[in-house]
């Protein structure tokens, strides 16, 4: 009976609020990264932006010893001058000419065969010998086959014909080269494709560069992400859309919102945790990237329900949770069901009722002690 009536400190099954949520850390992601590279092998003569320097579209961040392509492009300048002048050269001086060697050929054709006939004639009647008839009829072959060619000259140069389309395929070819090297001196300036953010440079003036090398890395202007790994005990609690609080640990003074748009369909076995992501809406101009922050989201709200202090909750990792609660002077063991778990409290749905006292886990007496009850500070 010694014990009997010991003073016991004892704490009060309460109304109140009750927020469950799940911390964790994690860092700022940007979701997209775009890698700038050479796409021809140079020298750098010029780096215009450094880490962490926002760009715009068309900003000209790297250039390349242009002089050889510039050549090129000279070169194929010319031979683009050639080409047109060749095809000019047929429709304005070729053209015409061969159709006035066409009427020529025509008009010496007709005169060899009125003389062929003539002298045919004549040979016929004895004035003219077989030799003179032979020369006749040799000129008129020799007319005749000068008109096919002229024909063929003529058919040649005009559109459609061999000649006009092998001028016109040359200018083409000597175009397409000039596009080719434009191209390539176009390569010679790398430029901002988006605006965004430089996170990493790996290039100096000076130095010889290969295509595929990555020489710039840049975070598009957009949405802000938080990447966290978190314990997979806690992912039957978490859900898309629910909100969050984050803060980055360099500036623990300043909370910014967030919003889980993304849970990994897979668990890391080696970590036993699932990626989520979290966006960002408003990111505080301080945020940059990689940067560590402090995920607290919120996994479901009661705005008014019974609550304990998670210190009277016995029994939890045997999943048989109980209470000792002091009912009429003597403590009593009282199996209870929990429901939320917030920061230092739980929310308990059967077992204890409003006004109930329970002693904290650290007070070991048995059930059945008689005791006097004293609130908690």
């Amino acid at each position: 009976m010694a014990f009997r009536g010991e003073t016991v400190t004892v704490v009060e099954v309460r109304q109140g609020e009750l927020r469950q949520s799940v911390v964790a850390s994690g860092r700022v992601r940007t979701p997209l990264r775009i890698e700038m590279s050479a796409q021809i092998a140079g020298r750098v003569t010029e780096v215009g932006v450094r880490e962490g320097d926002a760009v715009q579209p068309g900003q000209t961040l790297i250039r390349l010893d242009e002089r050889e392509w510039e050549a090129t492009v000279n070169q194929a300048r010319a031979a683009v001058v050639q080409a047109e002048s060749r095809l000019r050269q047929l429709q304005e001086l070729g053209l015409p000419v061969a159709e006035q060697a066409l009427r020529q050929a025509e008009a010496n054709a007709v005169q060899a065969t009125r003389n062929y006939q003539r002298v045919s004639e004549l040979v016929t009647r004895g004035f003219y010998s077989q030799a003179q008839l032979d020369d006749a009829l040799r000129a008129r072959e020799v007319a005749d086959s000068q008109l096919r060619s002229n024909r063929l000259q003529l058919a040649s140069q005009q559109a459609g014909g061999s000649e006009s389309e092998l001028a016109r395929s040359s200018l083409e070819q000597a175009r397409a080269a000039l596009a080719v090297a434009e191209a390539r001196l176009g390569y010679a300036t790398l430029r901002a494709p988006v605006s965004g953010t430089v996170l990493t440079r790996t290039v100096e003036p000076g130095d010889t560069v290969q295509p595929a090398r990555a020489l710039l890395t840049i975070a598009p202007l957009g949405e802000t992400e938080l990447t966290v790994q978190i314990d997979e005990k806690n992912l039957g609690l978490l859900k898309l859309g629910q909100l969050a609080l984050a803060s980055a640990d360099a500036y623990p003074g300043e909370h910014f919102a967030a919003e889980l748009i993304y849970i990994a369909p897979s668990v890391d076995a080696l970590r036993g945790s699932v990626e989520v992501r979290l966006r960002v809406p408003e990111p505080p101009p301080y945020l940059k990237h990689e940067m560590t922050v402090s995920i607290d989201i919120e996994t479901a709200r009661r705005e008014q329900t019974l609550i304990v202090p998670s210190e009277v909750v016995r029994g939890l990792d045997e999943g048989h949770p109980w209470v000792m609660v002091v009912r009429d002077g003597r403590t009593q063991r009282q199996a209870v069901r929990l429901g939320l778990r917030g920061t230092g409290s739980v929310e308990i749905l059967e077992g204890v009722s409003q006004g109930d006292t329970l002693l904290p886990s650290t007070d070991d007496k048995p059930e059945g002690r008689a005791v006097r009850t004293r609130a908690a500070s």
